[in-house]
């Protein structure tokens, strides 16, 4: 934790900054960031002490400055755009009324400038900025502060700014502080000798512990001040580590822990180790699997492995060293398995480290460029150079390849079911990792803009990130004859598909009550009710997915719901595409929302100055919008559903002897051109070689025919043929994957049915292709993925409905009925429920 913080002021001495980058940031006014020249290892916050555009600082963090001080007008224009991480705020005490809630939630620190050390005020201020660094700057700085200052405003939770004019590594005066005195006001020992416990850590070595020592005030003064690790010995005094032995330390930071009764010292250890015993660490040695231990075997090996060996090869061969490290990067590409990505990572890793160490290059400097890196707030495309972007089949690891020939067979993997252990056939039912922390990480600052400002947040976000420039996100019927004008082809194919859904789905909706007499004189009913408000997301911008607007709108239509929002993205010129305006039309949609991502998921679930709040939210996307989803309906304020959890789109195929290849090629082709994540599976029931050849042939025929070629061809590299010897082996198979879309190409696929227990939607015999339910045969195409078909339903009428019951109970139901209750409610303790019964039977 840091003690006090130092600004720079005027040409501060060498030395004295040395010691102050060891014991934690420094601050340093934005005219001077050029000219201080600080240690490599320094931690530096750059304050702004005039005007400077938003692009001059982002370039002070892009150049390292772990964060930049604004003004309160800078920092508006910044918040939003530069991390909340790399912001404090600079402020006065009479700024503070002016601090809205979208400042200080949109930094991680505030500076206050004061004119004095009024503690009550600044607990008062801590509270206030909760969860944010408090820094206090008075305005009187003639006078260096006490020891007990320092304190009392760590205790009002503040960190005092210190301007270098008052620090000295002198002794303290009445005009100045020694370093060592400030950076040690708060520390306290239980230890009657009033030793400070202190830990040294390894800079080098990723903090590996070297040993436990104690320290005083005396010996951190010395290292503080020297750079050089100086302990305090039980025995013999002060002890300046390897001043006899020739082992020294160069001290790179001093650190105060928690509770401010121990240190920890990270050094960089020279000569034969830090214990007594010549060994690099008090605890044994480091484990030979660490990267650590191999970086010194290497750097040894550069010196002294014998001619011949591999290691001196691939030093003295840099072609040779090459190609190992492409052939290992190649292969770590290409690996499936969670032990097989370990076991060519480990590989890459190590060819990497050997080139590195001969180049002279260590793990610290790989570090040290990884964290100036991570700094950097300006960040490039991140787009592969042209000779790496063709997608790599993965099957099993071959040599290198840098472009693949166009001509190379579309293949997908196969396995026997029987053959495969318990640990396969596990593998076989997995999909992909969906990292949905990472997602809803990215997510919630989205969310958190468009719940805080609206409207305001929501144009911004749709110019940043569909290229839209609005006025207004929001379109209301009727909508503009224009903007429905179809082609007369097209508007006939979803009138007829519009007409087919509504009747399947009007045909699921629930419109009478259910009634039952559990007992005489006691009757229990449900009956269905709309859900008032319903927002449909449908992904657009360069797409047109008139589809997903019916298969969302129509049963919302049915359902009766009064309020229907469509969101969907729109295209640069800020219009809607026609087809999904003209299905808005025809379901009757209230409200057409002008934005896409987890900005539309946002609006949706809080409501704007113009977009209307919903009860729940339907429709796919992304992964941007699937984690605002789930983001949304975790959150009490939204008080909002979905309708399920998303994955990628997924198809399983079972398949027989009577099956015609080019159906089924066609089938598992449809669902890979979807997206490189698409899951296919083709089940093959008996099938001879000859037969699942003129399967695979076909594949690759269609697929080399198809313009999404290189989508489709990383999709099905990535999918499996599993060789079952009977249907109900398939089928058994097949619900315990559960897919989003079961197709049965099967002799008497119908009589199969019955047995499917886990599918989101099913396509009985050769001339039912996933496309007619996709579009226009009348059931729904939004549908669980990810295995979720064990647990849920596809999107039907009865997700726009919800349930209640009722229950009327006479007299007589009473009589006969309220004992028991009155039984019940005793033995659960609750008298007050029993007393409902009991005071009704007397009157009775």
């Amino acid at each position: 934790m840091s003690v006090f913080l130092p600004l720079l002021e005027d040409a501060a001495d060498e030395a004295l900054l040395q010691a102050l980058a060891r014991i934690g940031p420094v601050i340093v006014p934005a005219s001077q960031a050029n000219a201080v020249h600080l240690p490599e290892h320094a931690t530096r916050y750059v304050l702004l002490d005039r005007d400077f555009s938003l692009d001059e600082v982002t370039s002070f963090l892009d150049q390292g400055a772990e964060k930049v001080i604004l003004p309160l007008g800078q920092a508006k224009d910044a918040i939003g755009i530069l991390p909340a991480d790399r912001l404090v705020l600079l402020i006065d005490v009479g700024s503070v009324s002016a601090v809205s809630d979208r400042i200080r939630n949109g930094v991680s620190g505030v500076l206050i400038k004061t004119p004095a050390l009024d503690l009550d005020f600044v607990a008062s201020f801590s509270r206030f900025f909760a969860g944010s660094a408090v820094h206090v700057l008075p305005a009187t700085t003639s006078t260096p502060p006490s020891q007990s200052s320092i304190r009392g405003l760590l205790s009002a939770g503040a960190i005092l700014v210190l301007p270098t004019t008052l620090l000295t590594l002198s002794a303290s005066t009445d005009r100045h502080i020694n370093v060592a005195d400030a950076f040690l006001s708060p520390i306290s020992s239980d230890r009657p000798d009033g030793l400070i416990p202190t830990v040294v850590s390894s800079h080098a070595e990723g903090g590996r512990s070297l040993g436990l020592v104690y320290s005083s005030a005396q010996s951190i003064s010395a290292s503080i001040a020297t750079g050089k690790g100086v302990y305090q010995s039980r025995k013999h005094g002060l002890w300046r580590k390897g001043e006899t032995s020739g082992a020294t330390q160069d001290v790179i930071s001093i650190r105060l822990d928690c509770d401010s009764d121990s240190l920890e010292f990270s050094v960089i250890q020279h000569g034969a180790g830090f214990c007594h015993l010549d060994r690099s660490s008090c605890f044994g040695e480091t484990e030979t699997t660490s990267l650590f231990a191999l970086e010194k075997t290497l750097q040894s090996r550069l010196s002294s492995a014998p001619e011949g060996s591999y290691t001196r090869r691939l030093f003295d061969d840099p072609d040779l060293l090459r190609a190992k490290i492409m052939e290992e990067a190649d292969e770590l590409c290409r690996a499936q398995t969670k032990e097989e990505i370990a076991f060519e990572a480990a590989d890459l890793l190590y060819f990497a480290l050997t080139r590195c160490v001969a180049a002279g290059v260590s793990i610290a400097d790989i570090e040290r460029s990884l964290d100036r890196k991570a700094k950097k707030v300006t960040r490039r495309a991140g787009n592969a150079k042209p000779q790496w972007t063709k997608p790599a089949s993965s099957a099993k690891p071959k040599p290198v390849q840098a472009v693949i020939d166009p001509d190379t067979p579309i293949r997908m993997r196969s396995y026997e079911l029987a053959a495969v252990s318990v640990d396969e056939r596990a593998q076989l039912l997995r999909r992909p990792v969906l990292k949905y922390n990472e997602m809803l990480a990215k997510v919630k600052p989205i969310v958190d803009d468009v719940r805080i400002r609206g409207d305001a947040a929501l144009l911004e976000l749709t110019a940043k990130f569909d290229k839209a420039q609005l006025t207004s996100t929001v379109l209301r019927p009727p909508f503009p004859p224009e903007s429905i004008q179809l082609d007369p082809t097209v508007r006939d194919a979803i009138d007829v598909a519009y007409a087919n859904i509504h009747k399947f789905h009007a045909a699921q909706a629930e419109q009478g009550t259910m009634s039952v007499e559990t007992m005489p004189g006691v009757v229990c009913a449900r009956f269905a009710r709309p859900i008032a408000r319903v927002g449909l997301y449908v992904p657009g911008g360069t797409a047109i997915l008139p589809s997903t607007a019916l298969m969302l709108g129509i049963p919302a239509q049915v359902a009766g719901c009064k309020e229907v929002v469509i969101a969907t993205p729109p295209r640069q010129d800020g219009s809607i595409s026609p087809e999904v305006m003209y299905v808005a039309y025809l379901v009757g949609a209230s409200a057409i929302l002008k934005a896409g991502g987890a900005q539309a998921v946002a609006a949706l679930a809080y409501g704007t100055q113009s977009v209307p709040k919903v009860d729940k939210i339907f429709g796919p996307g992304n992964q941007w919008v699937t984690a605002a989803k789930m983001l949304v309906q975790n959150d009490t304020d939204a008080l909002v559903s979905i309708d399920m959890p998303a994955g990628p789109s997924e198809v399983l195929v079972i398949a027989d002897h009577t099956c015609n290849p080019a159906f089924v090629a066609a089938d598992l082709l449809s669902q890979a051109e979807h997206g490189v994540d698409s899951q296919v599976v083709l089940v093959a029931v008996n099938l001879s070689d000859g037969e699942l050849s003129a399967i695979e042939a076909e594949l690759d025929a269609q697929a080399h025919a198809l313009p999404r070629v290189d989508i489709v061809r990383e999709s099905i590299s990535k999918s499996n043929i599993v060789k079952a010897q009977s249907v109900d082996e398939a089928i058994k198979f097949s619900n315990d994957y559960a897919p989003e879309h079961l197709i049965l190409h099967l002799e008497n696929a119908s009589k199969v049915v019955p047995l499917v227990e886990n599918a989101g939607s099913v396509f009985v015999g050769p001339y039912s292709p996933e496309s007619c339910g996709d579009y226009a045969s009348g059931t729904n195409h939004t549908l669980p993925t990810n295995g979720y078909a064990r647990q849920f339903s596809g999107v039907n009428t009865l997700s726009f409905q919800k349930h209640i019951t009722s229950q009327e109970v006479t007299a007589d139901g009473l009589r006969g009925l309220g004992p028991v209750v009155a039984t019940l409610a005793d033995c659960e303790g609750l008298q007050a429920h029993a007393n409902a019964v009991r005071v009704r039977l007397r009157a009775l």
